[in-house]
């Protein structure tokens, strides 16, 4: 293993590949394409701002996976990849944003040169980094392999972690925690939402102690009052007022690990339905966590939870987690399993997901979640440890 910055030790990196290989054989993979930057770091450990040009992993059946993009970013892949520079690979700068010639007719010469151009070979087809365009050039100068939807196959091998992979975690929960408590108590009302984001960042930069923060994979999302009946909205620069709460979803990250965490604040005094939809919330969290245990499915969690807020005649649909772990821009969940009544997923130790039951009501809106671990025995481990309420500030 070449000395770099990779995060991991070789056995850790080899436990990897050893499942990514597996995984293939069982879908008559020869080679693998991998362009989502968290499987590319998962794989390599490469880590760089690099993934708005083409980029990518290959993975055959033996031998060192490589690393291939752009010529300037082969020297980060040789600070932060685990492989021998020889498989790490670089595209002269004349492909880039070309009209006339493209990044993947260097790939194909690539993989050409390595016995591939009769193969078949996986790629991530429903992936935010590879682009109808590149399928087609791909497609154009490999006329004789046969190219095949391999979306999420190394997603998969990532959803239960490794010791090593849960020390990181545990690293980002602890910046979670700081994030979050800088959050709560800098919302008052008359301070400028932009404001208090900058306060939010700062400490998740600063990270806790030696553990320094990485930039998270989605930006605090911070709505307020009607804003907050929406769940992707980020900040602006209006102040904070009175009689209306604020979610806040945020993220510490430790070298691209992420344990999310959620929770709301009202200035002001709360209304009856938010307080009565804040009793059936937490009471329904509890009910997830207890079904969250190996062996059970995600649908379970899910279940429970939809069954305390039935209870209190409280609509709502959509899914309630994912798994979460190391991830790039523009999402920190690994998009395999999620939490929800169709998924049966069945539920193992090691795993990590978001629990996320949030309610977006017609006036308002309650965010409160938890990063959660299955553990062996027993329900779902918090790996945050922070209050679990609706924060009232008068």
């Amino acid at each position: 293993m070449t000395k770099t910055k990779a995060p991991f030790s070789s056995a850790e990196y080899q436990r990897r590949l050893s499942k990514t290989r597996a995984a293939m054989e069982k879908a008559g993979l020869d080679a693998l394409f991998v362009t989502d930057p968290s499987n590319q770091a998962w794989l390599t450990g490469y880590d760089g701002w690099s993934f708005y040009v083409h980029q990518g992993v290959i993975v055959t059946k033996e031998g060192e996976p490589i690393w291939w993009g752009r010529h300037m970013d082969m020297m980060g892949g040789r600070r932060t990849c685990w492989m021998d520079h020889a498989n790490i690979l670089g595209y002269g700068d004349q492909f880039v944003q070309s009209t006339e010639i493209h990044p993947m007719q260097d790939l194909a010469q690539q993989l050409k040169q390595r016995g591939l151009g009769a193969s078949r070979i996986g790629v991530e087809m429903e992936n935010y980094y590879y682009s109808a365009k590149a399928h087609s050039v791909l497609c154009e100068e490999l006329p004789d392999a046969r190219l095949v939807d391999a979306t999420a196959l190394v997603n998969w091998q990532r959803l239960v972690k490794s010791d090593e992979e849960l020390g990181f975690i545990r690293k980002a929960a602890g910046i979670s925690e700081k994030v979050m408590q800088t959050a709560i108590e800098r919302a008052v009302p008359g301070v400028r939402k932009n404001d208090l984001v900058a306060d939010i960042m700062k400490a998740g930069i600063e990270g806790v102690g030696d553990d320094w923060g990485d930039y998270p994979a989605i930006v605090p999302l911070t709505p307020s009052g009607l804003d907050a009946t929406a769940a992707h909205l980020t900040w602006d620069g209006t102040p904070m007022r009175k009689g209306e709460a604020t979610f806040f979803e945020l993220s510490g990250c430790y070298r691209r690990y992420h344990a999310p965490i959620c929770r709301t604040v009202f200035l002001g005094t709360p209304g009856d339905d938010m307080l009565r939809a804040e009793t059936a919330q937490l009471e329904g969290i509890e009910a997830g966590l207890n079904a969250a245990r190996a062996g059970n499915r995600t649908c379970d969690i899910a279940n429970a939870f939809m069954a305390v807020l039935a209870r209190y005649g409280i609509e709502r649909s959509g899914r309630m987690g994912y798994p979460v772990g190391l991830s790039y821009p523009p999402d920190w969940g690994e998009r395999t399993a999620s939490i929800r009544a169709e998924d049966e997923t069945v539920l193992q130790p090691g795993m990590v997901f978001h629990f996320m039951p949030a309610l977006w009501m017609d006036s308002w809106g309650l965010e409160t979640t938890e990063t959660i671990l299955i553990r062996e025995d027993g329900p779902a481990q918090l790996l945050c440890e922070f209050e679990r309420k609706l924060f009232v500030k008068g």
